[in-house]
């Protein structure tokens, strides 16, 4: 994984920074750590250079996630969704993988090995 451009998507510090940590220790490079919602899709729409994946928390303040999850879809960036529900919402990102919080090292390691394709 090493060298793989990863963007997390976190509005809790400690979660954010966590994930940071576990994405560092798997040989990533956090390209962008966001917390919210308007910042992450402002963010998207100014690179020139897109992310080989991204981790999404589900609920940023309140505010759901997945508009940005389509937003990388249709760039087609692969994410996965790092969050303390049992399940997700929306059912059209059931093909994204679910990684449940707290986060397992084992289950990121293999989570960010799908991000190469």
């Amino acid at each position: 994984m090493s060298g793989l451009r990863v963007i997390v998507v976190e509005d809790e510090v400690l979660a954010a920074m966590m994930l940071e940590d576990l994405l560092s220790d798997l040989g990533c490079e956090v390209v962008a750590s966001l917390g919210g919602l308007g910042q992450a899709l402002d963010w998207l729409a100014a690179q020139d250079e897109l992310p080989d994946g991204a981790l999404l928390d589900v609920n940023l303040g309140g505010e759901m996630v997945f508009p940005f999850a389509e937003a990388l879809a249709e760039r087609q960036v692969p994410f996965a969704f790092a969050t303390g529900y049992g399940a997700l919402a929306d059912d059209r990102f059931s093909e994204a993988p679910l990684i449940h919080k707290p986060v397992d090292l084992g289950r990121l390691s293999q989570v960010v090995a799908g991000f190469r394709g």
